[in-house]
């Protein structure tokens, strides 16, 4: 199934909308301001917070931290500096290891797993709304992965502010 993760250009505030092809909101990306290290919550349509985001300040890989109700689920991570494409590593709580492939300047990026793609991602540009379409294969993990494409979106756009 395929998901969108629009993004407000121009908005005061950080939020985002995750909605299926067919324009049916399903998640709100909020991120909370002036804190010293970046928080996100997804919540759904209902206003259930369903994982909160946390970015790890001062590390040497950029670091993300994924946790529901209170307990850890992933931490995603990836090198300040990388010779052979963009990669980011995903150690889940249950011992699994998921890798992020791509390149960023094709904005195009595989979440994978032993090496079978779970989701594709792929950025597009429109007129006032930045746009990620997030193609998700595995549907029991579709939470997962749209989270795992927030953290790629924040990575990217915090590597390319510094």
């Amino acid at each position: 199934m395929r998901y969108l993760v629009r993004d407000r250009i121009f908005a005061f505030h950080e939020e985002a909308w995750i909605e299926t092809e067919h324009r049916e909101k399903v998640y709100r990306v909020n991120k909370k301001l002036l804190r010293l290290r970046s928080t996100f919550h997804l919540v759904d349509t209902e206003g259930t917070v369903v994982a909160s985001l946390v970015r790890k300040a001062l590390t040497i890989h950029h670091t993300i931290l994924i946790s529901h109700q209170g307990e850890h689920i992933a931490k995603i991570s990836k090198r300040m500096f990388s010779f052979f494409g963009d990669r980011f590593k995903v150690k889940l709580a249950d011992g699994r290891r998921l890798r992020i492939v791509g390149n960023y300047w094709d904005r195009e990026f595989d979440i994978q797993h032993d090496g079978t793609t779970l989701a594709h991602i792929s950025r597009r540009w429109f007129s006032l709304r930045d746009t990620w379409a997030v193609d998700v294969l595995s549907q029991q993990e579709a939470t997962l992965l749209l989270v795992l494409a927030v953290c790629v979106d924040h990575t990217l756009e915090d590597l390319r502010e510094r």
